[in-house]
């Protein structure tokens, strides 16, 4: 049964359409935080855009559940004298699928909008015949004959560009979009603390509902509201990929599958008896669930969070995605209401004071 209401849709499709590419992530956080408003009883937002909702606030044992509202973008980099435009990551952006892509540039005078252009097949030959889209050749088009035209738009070099896309429901089964990775995690948490107050259900603890920024360029803002909220446990939500889709390998990238459950994760930053209360709440909710094993690093705000302040207990629930970092990326319905109902589940099973000490 989902437990995702037409509102909270609604609220998914604002919040997914919205743009909020790293270190520029104030509108989407305003979007998360009105809706997260009537279900907590304070907020709070740190210097650089963190924000969060507080449960409980004055209680002295305090868990975290977290996502991130970052999403990957580009910056202009260098404007030509034709009035072309050459960009630079900001985030793990993708330069293969670039091409073709319709952009919007965000500047003090609005939104430019542009495509990232192309040379036709018609016109590629001899050593041009195989070329591929690189980072140092993808380049942006405003429809200006020079640059002084593109400066007089408002472009600068460090804007920052966002693909221009929609969030649409594939065979009534999936979310597509880009973003998904991660503002999902952020309409997870905020479902979990919709549920908790629809149900008048009593914590023992404080809960801090955490929408992170700068996930994609190093965990920096997890790594910064660790040492603000100081929490005792951490549970961290995040994607990860369906490895089941064509040119992908599960033997070496793991086995996960869309609509088979969220994963949990074994790494060293992953709390194993926190873990281990994770996976019994989902044996006992009949919630599935799949696992995988990360070396060394999650690569998720979990590290952030795990070792931070001396060590917080801190684990990882991902939602199988599909396409990951393209504008296509997919989640199944079903996946995304299990992650809500199994952080959901998990959070009334802490005690104030669980004891998650090693031995």
């Amino acid at each position: 049964m989902s437990v995702i209401t037409p509102k909270s849709e609604e609220f998914l499709r604002k919040y997914l359409n919205n743009a909020s590419p790293t270190g520029f992530e104030s509108s989407g956080q305003q979007i998360w935080l009105e809706y997260l408003k009537p279900y907590i009883h304070d907020w709070k937002i740190d210097n650089y855009g963190t924000v969060f909702g507080i449960i409980n606030p004055d209680k002295p044992y305090k868990v975290v559940i977290e996502g991130h509202a970052d999403e990957i973008s580009w910056f202009v980099h260098y404007i030509s004298d034709k009035g072309f435009i050459n960009v630079i990551r900001n985030g793990g952006s993708d330069h293969l699928i670039a091409p073709s892509k319709r952009v919007n540039i965000h500047t003090s005078k609005g939104i430019v909008k542009g495509i990232f252009g192309w040379p036709a097949i018609h016109t590629r030959h001899g050593d041009d015949a195989n070329l591929t889209p690189k980072l140092e050749n993808i380049f942006i088009d405003v429809g200006a004959k020079n640059k002084e035209e593109v400066l007089e738009m408002g472009i600068h070099v460090g804007c920052v560009i966002t693909y221009e896309d929609e969030m649409i429901i594939l065979n009534d089964r999936y979310y597509v979009g880009r973003a998904l990775d991660n503002r999902m995690g952020g309409f997870c948490i905020a479902e979990v603390a919709r549920l908790l107050h629809e149900n008048k259900i009593e914590l023992p603890y404080s809960l801090y509902v955490v929408n992170s920024v700068q996930e994609e360029v190093g965990l920096n803002g997890a790594t910064m509201v660790a040492q603000t909220i100081q929490p005792d446990v951490a549970i961290v939500t995040d994607v990860t990929h369906d490895t089941s889709t064509p040119l992908v390998s599960a033997q070496k990238l793991g086995d996960v599958k869309s609509g088979e459950g969220p994963t949990v994760t074994y790494a060293p930053a992953v709390h194993n008896k926190l873990l281990s209360l994770i996976i019994q709440t989902a044996q006992e909710q009949n919630i599935p669930i799949q696992r995988e094993a990360a070396s060394r690093r999650t690569g998720t705000d979990t590290d952030a969070f795990a070792y931070a302040n001396g060590g917080v207990p801190s684990a990882l629930i991902s939602l199988p995605l599909r396409y990951m970092h393209t504008t296509v990326e997919m989640a199944h319905k079903e996946d995304v209401n299990r992650v809500i109902q199994l952080i959901y589940s998990t959070l009334q099973k802490i005690e104030n004071g669980h004891n998650f000490k090693y031995f």
